[in-house]
């Protein structure tokens, strides 16, 4: 695997859970339509069939092995090379090839939307209970952006670390994603200290959003930051310079290049050591 070839303290995935109640591996609510061909070799539309009304066998048909030519993601993945007949993945086969790695998973769900995906806590039932048998929860770290996954994961699995997911949209909104938490009530420095108040120990933000002053607060509070989704050379190098504690990114090559000219180096288990670390997205 790539985090085993590179190296990497983590990977980073997004999961989804069928109508028959696997837990998979995929970013988006139904197959995406850059991403997705048909049994008969076509690519999916926008109406494609929601993961949730597709049984694990019916979403299997689907090959996403070959970035749509001129789509937005092959733009974005130029050097990406095709391997047809790729598959949708079950998540307990993915835990099964991380067996060196921190894993950081984020159940999909979108509160303003709700009817796109499973009732949440099925879906968190679904997760741990494929992390329980993988043996996975104690290496493993549950992130949302939705923090009412995060307030059933701590009623279902209390000792299963929790990382608070943030995006402009995310904070904007906060009535809708945060769950309880209720931003207006924290002052200054107020998206760390909402991320403590919920529990959670490790904080995301998307890495335009951080800066020397929000990365001071998380310490305050005691949190792990890791940053997503960085991919650039400077911000890369950025983020290495605020102290975060894991960076979250497509190019982990270019993270290792970043840390190797600091004479910084990786070290197992990763963020939870205070180091810049870089983990893979691996996304479906």
């Amino acid at each position: 695997m790539l985090a085993t070839g590179l190296q990497l303290t983590g990977v980073e995935f997004d999961v989804g859970v069928t109508a028959d109640g696997v837990a998979v591996v995929h970013h988006d609510p139904r197959p995406n339509p850059d991403i997705a061909r048909d049994a008969s070799g076509a690519y999916v539309g926008d109406d494609a069939p929601l993961i949730r009304d597709l049984t694990v066998q019916q979403l299997a048909v689907y090959d996403v092995g070959r970035l749509r030519v001129g789509s937005a993601y092959a733009a974005r993945f130029p050097a990406q090379t095709p391997i047809d007949g790729a598959r949708i993945p079950a998540l307990s086969d993915v835990l099964a090839a991380c067996q060196l790695t921190d894993i950081l998973i984020e159940i999909k769900t979108f509160p303003d939307r709700s009817e796109i995906t499973l009732p949440v806590r099925l879906l968190v039932k679904i997760v741990l209970c494929a992390l329980r048998q993988a043996h996975a929860v104690e290496k493993s770290v549950l992130c949302a952006f939705d923090w009412r996954v995060l307030e059933e994961a701590a009623l279902q699995e209390p000792a299963l670390r929790r990382c608070c997911l943030t995006e402009p949209q995310t904070v904007r909104r906060s009535d809708v994603w945060f769950g309880r938490t209720r931003l207006e009530t924290f002052g200054h420095g107020r998206v760390p200290r909402a991320v403590a108040s919920a529990g959670a120990t490790v904080w995301a933000p998307f890495h335009e959003m951080l800066d020397e002053v929000e990365m001071s607060e998380a310490r305050s509070c005691d949190l792990a930051v890791l940053a997503w989704t960085v991919n650039e050379p400077a911000e890369i190098c950025r983020m290495i310079d605020l102290g975060v504690d894991g960076i979250i990114s497509d190019r982990p090559d270019r993270v290792r290049e970043a840390l190797a000219e600091r004479g910084i180096e990786m070290t197992l288990p990763g963020f939870a050591l205070r180091k810049s670390v870089p983990v893979s997205k691996a996304s479906s």
